[in-house]
């Protein structure tokens, strides 16, 4: 029979980061269709519609705004960064292999689950209507853009825990991004750095949250 003290060690809850864990997300994928040339459509995503611009949606900042400076920039381009908001799920893949099947087991575990996603205020509800089948399993989700704070900032984490009503130290928290896992340990989350979900099922199985 489990000590207290390893029996208060188990983790009790589980967060997953959204993007690259549960669903492909790459700009490629929308561009690709609207950029023929292999060339342009690298240089327009290098030069234009970088992570870093995007960046600023998930900090709370409306595309609106965004798409205005970045036209300014590059006025020859101002129908390509136009689509970016009203084609923003078209970036958005399909789910990651072996994924759904894995949150379907925790489900089925009676496991918690939430989510710390770092997405855009305007971009996330439609998203999230779209994956009702997989995000109605969630009992929360702390979406970056709406909080106008982001991973890997260790206050979005805090502010989740809190909301979540849940102890770091028995919360597993999944992302893809070093950083985010970085500032995840931080605030004393037993964080796991994603890259498959054979791996990721592994990790989990020997926390004792899912069959091997």
């Amino acid at each position: 029979m489990p000590t207290a003290d390893v029996a208060a060690a188990v983790p009790t809850a589980v967060i997953f980061d959204v993007g690259r864990v549960l669903y492909d997300w790459d700009p490629r994928i929308l561009y690709r269709r609207l950029i023929d040339d292999d060339r342009a459509l690298d240089a327009f995503l290098r030069d234009v519609v970088t992570h870093d611009w995007h960046f600023q949606h998930d900090a709370g900042r409306d595309f609106a705004d965004t798409s205005a400076e970045l036209v300014a920039l590059h006025p020859q381009h101002a129908e390509l960064i136009a689509a970016w908001g009203p084609r923003f799920l078209e970036s958005i893949g399909d789910p990651i292999p072996g994924m759904p099947a894995l949150v379907d087991a925790l489900d089925a575990a009676g496991v918690p689950l939430f989510a710390i996603t770092n997405f855009s205020y305007e971009f996330w509800p439609p998203f999230r209507a779209r994956e009702a089948a997989m995000f109605d399993r969630f009992r929360d989700i702390v979406v970056s853009g709406v909080e106008k704070m982001v991973k890997p900032d260790p206050a979005i984490y805090r502010l989740a825990l809190d909301r979540f009503g849940l102890e770091a130290a028995r919360t597993v928290f999944i992302d893809d991004n070093a950083a985010n896992i970085a500032g995840a340990r931080s605030v004393g989350l037993i964080a796991l750095h994603f890259t498959d979900a054979p791996t990721l099922r592994a990790e989990l199985a020997a926390l004792g949250l899912v069959a091997a």
